[in-house]
């Protein structure tokens, strides 16, 4: 087990409201390219307790059931830990979850969103505790999905927002990839999240700096929010006693101009809730300024700007983007310890194109599958039905 935040204190979570026993919940998945919808879910499940464990798949477990996963078994329990809202991680959780699983971790219940996840032979995956009343449901974040995901990156690789005309091969490749047997392709289209001003409060903390903080200032993409994102602001958390730090991201024409054609694959909108949602960031700056300004620095009192190893783009104009902090001795590069980038991920991708594609394909048949002998069970008399299927 690893334990976070509120329960790091001897192991032990503080007691609820008024000295009542505090209320445990359960979620458990695969966690793959752990992303703000995943960190949604999270945030809700942990609002309906005191204490939230989590428990992470194998990358066996998931292979056998829907397919291979993205990250490793290590690299996808580290990213549930710098989610603010978790307090516990359980690694190597099993796939379908029983009351037994509940018990032994003192659960009261479990909670999962409003998507339907089944075993490799089409079962409900968390059968066993409905019938038990002791699974509770949250709102699925609309508009993402480590599959849309995956899908998106499939579709950069080749002509994904070129204005070049697409060869032959891409022409067939993106009309079939994805489709369900209505014809519906999913992974074609942009981004259909919608940010709202109530979804940036959900996910903020609210605070600001307080006296005796160190405010540091990192700035960048953090395009797909990955582990190497995480270990850097890990780092650069330790770099103070009381650290609060700022995350400037940077626009979306911005990100394009010094990364390419191809990025980034998340829009602002979601890459800001993705590094919200880090407990190590304590606020946003949305749509920052690509050079770190005096204005800036004095706007935000900032103590400290840190960058990772990565190569610094000179900005539009040739200039060094970190002038003014090198300038004024407040600038430091922190090497994360991290080789994994946003382009690395892509390229896990495109290794294993086929696969990820019968994936893609298998998870929504799977569920066109349950989905249509669900329909058939409620069409039927209720004196024959099996009461199973």
């Amino acid at each position: 087990m690893i334990r976070n935040g509120r329960g790091a204190a001897g192991g032990a979570e503080q007691p609820g409201p008024g000295g009542r026993r505090a209320v445990r919940v359960w979620c458990d998945g695969c966690y793959d390219m752990v992303h703000y919808g995943h960190s949604n879910q999270l945030r809700q499940a942990r609002a309906m307790g005191d204490y939230l464990i989590v428990g992470v798949h194998t990358d066996e477990e998931i292979a056998k059931h829907k397919g291979p996963p993205v990250f490793t078994e290590e690299e996808r329990y580290k990213m549930v830990q710098a989610i603010k809202w978790v307090d516990e991680v359980v690694p190597a959780a099993p796939y379908v979850t029983t009351l037994e699983t509940l018990d032994k971790y003192h659960c009261d219940f479990c909670v999962h969103g409003n998507d339907i996840t089944l075993t490799v032979d089409g079962r409900d995956t968390y059968e066993e505790v409905k019938q038990a009343g002791r699974y509770r449901e949250c709102k699925r974040t609309q508009g993402v999905s480590t599959t849309d995901l995956v899908g998106r990156m499939l579709l950069v690789t080749k002509a994904h927002h070129s204005s070049q005309e697409m060869s032959s091969e891409y022409r067939e490749y993106a009309d079939s990839f994805g489709k369900c047997p209505g014809g519906r392709n999913p992974w074609t289209g942009v981004s259909q999240f919608l940010q709202t001003s109530q979804k940036i409060i959900q996910f903020a903390s609210g605070k600001e700096p307080q006296p005796g903080e160190t405010v540091i200032y990192v700035a960048g993409a953090f395009d797909l929010f990955h582990i190497g994102h995480v270990d850097f602001l890990e780092k650069v958390h330790r770099l103070a006693e009381r650290p609060y730090i700022i995350a400037g991201l940077h626009f979306d024409q911005e990100v394009n101009h010094y990364k390419g054609k191809n990025y980034p694959i998340m829009n602002l909108h979601e890459r800001t809730l993705s590094v919200l949602a880090c407990r190590y960031v304590s606020e946003v700056v949305i749509g920052a300024p690509y050079a770190v300004t005096a204005e800036l620095l004095s706007h935000f009192k900032v103590d400290l700007v840190c960058h990772g190893k990565t190569e610094i783009i000179p900005d539009r104009d040739g200039s060094d983007p970190y002038q003014e902090p090198k300038r004024r001795g407040i600038f430091r590069q922190i090497d994360s310890g991290s080789n994994l980038t946003t382009d690395l991920i892509v390229q896990r991708i495109i290794t294993n194109r086929l696969e990820y594609e019968a994936r893609n394909q298998k998870k929504e048949a799977k569920e066109l599958a349950f989905l249509e002998a669900a329909r058939r069970q409620a069409a039927q008399p209720l004196g024959e039905r099996d009461g199973d299927f």
